[in-house]
């Protein structure tokens, strides 16, 4: 759970009292709006007993039991098959505070820390048993301050930590095998009967399920990597944070024990390289994070930054090697370390104020839980299903230089990216990329924070991101955890200072020799051979110097007035579009079941044309433009490098996909039932048959039970690559030249791409009412405003559609939804005959102000069915 600790900045440090009792008031609202009050017929509609009541997530319950504390709301008292079996109402806590108070200013009394001798002094580090055994003797005397004076030594020293909980020898081989083995649960049984301990025996099932959850994730994971050796036993320590964690008292000394050790560990890595010197320095930070309470409130506030920015300060071997540890977790442990870090960030946001002058990037605590929150992004990945093997191979030819790098060196000005877009240190270290793995542990949206991209300034972390200094963090580098509203906006600033850098570029070449100065990429086009204008002049652009690709955009309709501001190259980009793939050009193939297109392997045309597409979409990524394409997620994949598999054919050949899927599932003689072979046919642009075999002599092999499945891959290969390979090399080609040396892959997931490219299919029109502006006279409560609005929502789809082109040049939404669009409506005189007119580059509406709503209506279904081309009002 998070628990904003609201009272901490309401009534200051010295109000303790009052600090308590509204931390407990706090505490209360948040169990309410989680676990309920057990009353069925609760009329509290903040109560999670409400028959009516919404589930919320942890931080919005959080947020809701800040805002129910502020507002003096109604508080359920507990219900009676409640009272008493909930740990929402402690009555221990300000003996808690007390205990936490002590070490607030990250200092504590080694005196509480040394027990008497009767108190175990001389145990330095413990192990699963000697925890049950000191606990059996505190419960028979009900004092547990022995125990609690142990776990403040051992959990206070890096060195006693490290010796703690380690594996038997003689068990090490089987605790390896049991990774791979399902019946780890009984080993453990047979280990706590032998030692006669009952408390143990109380939590082994709970373990059991915790430590099971993923185990077929881990044996992938091993079969993949390898067993990650480490000397800690895992389980065990699970099984101890789970008996003691129960115990209010024994928890505020993992607290107050984690205050004092974070600053030391951190020192020890600073300045010591301690892991180099013992690789089980590691089982600190493993044992540490098995702690399930770490998200509680009095841990976010001191101890739980301070531990992450410990974290932070390991090298890198050590945090690829506990990155591969927690990938064979399973997704609940995954979700459990998510959430530990999201609570910690989220909590820090929303209770300080960012802004330009106060940077949520100069937060300490912020940025090392973000860098934690990466070593789990890359657990959930490598524990995810991966693919490493399926890779397009690079292209032959590299993409040719600028002619103007010679000059752009003699400025001592090389291009930072030359050696194109950087890569995760991480990444690399591990071995993996981030869309190698085709289905994480968890959603990869579990790992994207809100608050924080509230509050983040894109303009200010992107020059951080581009500076790459130690002293000043970018989030671009954790993209993981940005939506792809945010990224978008990175990507934009990206682009613009690449377009200003190569206008600069131009203008001293223009006075160092002679040339005419052109600072744009232009493009004038006659609006009836599009194609054959575009094509050409981007042909000779992309040969003689495709750092012209680069420039800013500027499209110029032969014959029409209109000035490109961007909603020029809007329409320009629509129209290629709508003739590229138009299927009686033959360049593509057109799915009626998927309304997507697909690469024709018999098409006519040559591989220039596929690399002059390429470059449009990469054009349109560039300049921020949206097409209206239906590719398959399969060709956003292999742009990123990836190759298809037989599962892609699901989305890109549906008819396909299933007829295969068929064949693997029959449970009949295949080969008999069947008679195939390894030669398939495919039909050319007239229908002709075509006739290839997927392994040498193919005809001549037949397809059985056993070799199905090479069949299946084989003939997936074929269709997703081998057919398309000239054409779909052509395109990426094109598309790189563009997107090269932009942190487009580095940022992006094939998903967010598509986004990208194609904005999203939602068309929210209440979204686009509440963000759109007015001007010239109009507000939004203007009677014709308010007769706009009524007549708009009251369209069809396509006509929404129709409004959308006028209005903004594109009838798809941005990244983020049409409340993202900044639409601005302006007065455009009194009531007249006139039609209403837009300007496309800067999404404003000129709309007179008519007289009647049917006048208001036919007027604009008029503008936007028949509007077509660029003129000068």
């Amino acid at each position: 759970m998070l628990l904003i600790l609201f009272f901490v900045q309401c009534y200051g440090t010295n109000s303790a009292k009052r600090r308590a009792a509204a931390k407990h008031l706090i505490e209360r609202y948040y169990h309410q709006l989680t676990e309920g009050c057990g009353n069925e017929a609760c009329t509290n509609e903040a109560c999670g007993s409400s028959p009516g009541f919404q589930r919320m997530d942890n931080n919005a319950a959080a947020i809701k039991a800040l805002e129910l504390y502020k507002n003096n709301a109604k508080l359920c008292d507990p219900h009676p098959s409640k009272k008493g079996a909930s740990s929402a109402f402690p009555e221990n806590s300000a003996k808690g505070a007390h205990n936490f108070s002590a070490c607030s200013n990250g200092k504590m009394n080694l005196k509480d820390l040394q027990p008497t001798r009767e108190d175990f002094r001389d145990l330095n580090y413990l192990t699963e048993e000697k925890v049950y055994e000191i606990l059996s003797l505190c419960s028979e005397t009900e004092d547990y301050s022995p125990l609690i004076r142990v776990i403040g030594r051992v959990f206070s020293s890096a060195e006693s930590l490290v010796q703690s909980f380690c594996k038997e020898k003689q068990h090490t081989k089987e605790e390896l095998k049991s990774l791979q083995a399902k019946d780890e649960d009984k080993d453990e049984d047979e280990k706590e009967t032998a030692s006669g301990s009952s408390t143990a025996m109380e939590v082994e099932p709970e373990a059991s399920a915790s430590s099971g959850d993923g185990s077929s994730n881990g044996e992938n994971n091993i079969q993949k990597f390898g067993p990650v050796e480490v000397s800690v036993d895992i389980d065990a320590v699970r099984r101890v944070y789970d008996r003691l964690l129960s115990n209010e008292k024994i928890e505020a000394a993992f607290l107050n024990a984690l205050v004092y050790l974070s600053p030391n560990v951190e020192c020890d890595l600073t300045y010591h390289n301690v892991y180099a010197a013992d690789p089980n320095y590691l089982n600190v930070f493993i044992i540490i994070m098995e702690n399930s309470n770490l998200h509680s409130p009095e841990y976010l506030e001191i101890a739980l930054p301070q531990f992450c920015k410990a974290m932070s300060k390991l090298p890198l071997p050590a945090l690829a090697k506990l990155a591969r540890l927690w990938s064979q977790y399973g997704a609940d442990q995954i979700r459990r370390l998510v959430e530990t870090f999201q609570q910690l960030i989220t909590y820090t946001v929303i209770s300080n104020e960012f802004s330009s002058d106060n940077l949520v990037n100069e937060d300490d605590g912020v940025v090392a839980a973000t860098k934690s929150l990466k070593i789990v992004y890359y657990a959930n990945v490598l524990g995810g299903d991966l693919d490493m093997d399926h890779n397009e191979e690079e292209d032959d030819e590299p993409i040719p230089e600028s002619s103007e790098l010679t000059l752009q060196e003699l400025l001592g000005e090389e291009r930072r990216n030359k050696k194109g877009p950087r890569v995760d240190p991480l990444e690399t270290e591990l071995g993996i990329r981030a869309w190698d793995c085709r289905k994480p542990l968890i959603p990869y949206e579990d790992f994207i924070n809100e608050p924080l991209n509230e509050v983040l300034e894109m303009d200010k972390d992107y020059t951080f991101f581009k500076v790459e200094t130690e002293s000043k963090f970018s989030f671009m580098t954790c993209p993981f955890i940005l939506n792809a509203v945010t990224k978008n906006l990175g990507l934009y600033y990206d682009n613009r200072i690449r377009m200003y850098s190569e206008r600069r570029i131009t203008a001293l070449y223009s006075l160092v020799q002679g040339q005419q100065l052109n600072p744009y990429l232009r493009l004038k086009v006659r609006r009836d051979h599009v194609i054959d204008d575009a094509l050409v002049r981007l042909e000779m652009i992309a040969m003689e110097n495709p750092a012209d690709l680069k420039k800013q955009l500027y499209v110029e309709f032969e014959g029409e007035q209109g000035v490109d501001e961007g909603g020029v190259s809007k329409e320009f980009f629509q129209l290629v579009v709508e003739e590229i793939f138009n299927p009686d050009i033959g360049m593509f193939t057109y799915d009626e079941s998927t309304k997507l297109f697909w690469f024709n392997p018999s098409s006519f045309e040559n591989e220039g044309q596929f690399t002059l597409i390429g470059i449009v979409l990469g054009l349109a990524i560039y300049n921020n433009c949206i097409l209206d394409v239906h590719f398959p997620m399969v060709v956003y994949r292999k742009l990123m490098g990836k190759k298809g598999m037989f599962r892609d054919l699901a989305d890109s050949h549906p008819v396909l996909f299933q007829s295969l899927k068929d064949l693997l599932e029959y449970e009949g003689n295949v080969e008999e039932d069947m008679m195939i072979t390894f030669q398939i046919s495919q039909t050319d642009l007239f229908g002709n048959p075509l006739m290839y075999d997927l392994k040498e002599g193919g005809d001549k092999i037949p397809v059985t039970n056993e070799n199905r499945k090479d069949f299946v891959a084989l003939y997936a290969e074929y269709m997703l690559n081998k057919s398309v390979e000239k054409q779909f090399k052509a395109f990426r080609r094109g598309f790189h030249m563009v997107t090269n040396e932009s942190p487009l892959k580095y940022l992006f997931r094939p998903e967010e791409i598509e986004l990208l490219i194609c904005g999203s299919r939602n068309l929210d029109f209440l979204a686009l009412e509440e963000s759109t502006e007015y001007d010239g006279g109009y507000n939004k409560d203007s009677h014709i405003i308010k007769d706009f609005w009524e007549t708009v929502h009251s369209f069809g789809q396509e006509q929404k559609r129709l409004f959308l082109q006028f209005t903004t040049g594109t009838d798809r939404a941005p990244v983020g939804g049409l409340g993202k669009l900044k639409m601005i409506i302006a007065k455009n005189g009194p009531d007249s005959d006139r039609l209403p007119t837009s300007h496309t580059c800067f999404n404003v509406l000129l709309l007179p102000e008519y007289s009647t709503k049917e006048k208001l209506r036919e007027r604009l279904l008029k503008a936007i069915t028949y509007a077509k081309g660029f003129g000068m009002l």
